[in-house]
């Protein structure tokens, strides 16, 4: 008889120790019963609640290849903790010739192996909820002490030795600035560009506007604490006050609600200087344009543009202005320099 042997372990907390010694019992088993293993199906933090494993799946369709009889796993919560997936994969195997054998659960061929291995798969299921359950209650307790629960600290914070939120004196001024300079009407981008120049990172990384965009919306900066349904105020130490923070989403709120050209804080230029060849009608949405945009970007979501140049439309097809006005040639002004 040929076998494969499926090991797994469910956690990153865990490691390699518990692979090796699944692989060592499993293969004490299979020198004892005469069971030449040929290979084996590794899986490491990879929960068995699921059967989206890799090396779970690349074994099931190995079956079909006809190369083993039987799979050797641990114990049957190796191989699924979920009853319809154990169930139905089990089948899938037996339609192939192969069997799942348990290294260390005494489970006979007969009817009372089949009720003792249903026993085995609820109990694996249901210490798969139970402990989801205590995890959950766990962390909801932690929650309501703020504790991190193993979420990264935002940016000018670290997590002390009792798991709670305090602030890295080193770069607490930098949040500040960076929501001072923001509330003085300085651009996101600008902001980068100053931090970048400066060589500030964080964890290595150089801040972009996607980091610095959410570091203006994150709560935990004015000492509010959310974890899951879990909000507590005034549970961080609090490295901005509520009137500058307050500030910022203000500025934010009127860049969102400002028509096209300030649906961003750049100025998108082109979205009103754009206007058809008879002169008459302005193109409102610069991006319905159907141009290359990376060799001429005047998308309202593209970068802003500097540049004076004359667009040729007649090779676009059924080009329409927002008039509906057919037009042949567009000319898009704007009085600023060329790009620098």
């Amino acid at each position: 008889m040929k076998a494969v042997i499926y090991a797994r372990f469910s956690s990153e907390k865990q490691n390699e120790a518990s692979i090796e010694g699944q692989l060592r019992e499993c293969m004490d088993y299979a020198n004892f019963n005469n069971i030449e293993v040929i290979g084996n199906y590794i899986d490491r933090a990879q929960s068995a609640k699921t059967d989206n494993r890799p090396n779970f799946q690349k074994m099931i369709k190995d079956s079909y290849k006809h190369a083993f009889d039987c799979i050797i796993v641990w114990k049957l919560d190796r191989f699924a903790r979920n009853r319809y997936d154990s169930a139905y994969y089990k089948n899938v195997l037996k339609k192939n010739g192969v069997r799942v054998i348990s290294a260390k659960e005494s489970i006979s061929q007969g009817a009372d192996g089949i009720l003792l291995e249903s026993i085995l798969e609820g109990y694996a299921e249901y210490y798969s909820a139970e402990l989801s359950e205590k995890v959950k209650r766990g962390m909801t307790e932690n929650a309501l002490k703020a504790k991190s629960n193993g979420v990264r600290p935002p940016f000018g914070y670290y997590v002390d030795d009792t798991d709670h939120y305090q602030i890295d004196v080193a770069i607490a001024p930098i949040i500040k600035e960076i929501f001072n300079l923001y509330v003085d009407g300085v651009k996101i981008t600008e902001i980068v560009a100053m931090l970048k120049e400066r060589g500030v990172k964080n964890r290595g990384y150089e801040l972009n506007y996607n980091a610095i965009f959410r570091i203006l919306t994150n709560r935990k900066y004015i000492g509010e604490y959310k974890f899951g349904e879990t909000v507590i105020s005034n549970a961080i130490p609090a490295i901005i006050d509520e009137q500058t923070f307050d500030s910022v989403q203000l500025r934010m709120a009127r860049n969102k609600k400002a028509p096209a050209m300030h649906r961003s804080e750049d100025d998108y230029l082109l979205t009103t200087n754009v206007i058809c060849a008879n002169g008459q009608h302005k193109i409102l949405k610069a991006a319905e344009l159907n141009v290359d945009q990376s060799r001429n970007p005047i998308s309202d979501y593209g970068f802003p543009i500097n540049l004076f140049f004359i667009i040729n439309l007649q090779s676009i097809s059924a080009f329409t202005c927002n008039k509906r006005a057919k037009c042949a040639t567009l000319f898009a002004i704007v009085k600023h320099g060329l790009f620098s």
